[in-house]
């Protein structure tokens, strides 16, 4: 396997964030997903929506999204990029809630960063909004499944 490089460190070893002028705008897509546990009561109540606080998982949808769009604000490195579109999709399972989010972007660098971010906003807008109920909630397996676009191309989570 080649050593990779991490682009995010200069020749002295210091964080920088990437130049990227000189990539080819391509459209790239990233896809990931997270999981909240949660307990039965908890569940019960979601499907029922009768979680006290109101739509839990309405809001947690667009949460996600607005978190997506704040990524470059709260992770230090990353480009303000122009995102194409957001889904945010939650799934009431057997044992909570599972998240899934795209992002698209027509942009120099890649958008993990951005699925991940929707993911975890969700995530703990579920967590605030059912703390009360079920203060054991735990998030997740917050993880990239697949990505494409950009120079390295299309990858996805075996």
């Amino acid at each position: 396997m080649s050593e990779k490089k991490l682009t995010h460190l200069d020749a002295d070893g210091q964080s920088h964030m990437v130049d990227v002028s000189d990539r080819d705008v391509t459209v790239r897509t990233a896809q990931a997903s997270g999981h909240v546990s949660l307990s039965a009561e908890v569940i019960t109540m979601l499907r029922d929506k009768t979680v006290p606080k109101g739509d839990v998982l309405a809001t947690a949808r667009i949460a996600g999204i607005m978190g997506a769009k704040k990524t470059p604000e709260l992770i230090p490195l990353c480009h303000p990029i122009s995102i194409s579109s957001v889904n945010v999709d939650l799934e009431i399972v057997e044992d909570g809630v599972k998240i899934y989010s795209t992002v698209t972007i027509s942009d120099r660098t890649g958008v993990e960063m951005e699925a991940l971010t929707a993911v975890s906003i969700a995530a703990l807008t579920i967590i605030d909004m059912t703390k009360a109920l079920d203060p054991g909630a735990t998030i997740t397996n917050v993880q990239v499944d697949e990505k494409d676009g950009g120079r390295n191309g299309h990858w996805k989570r075996a």
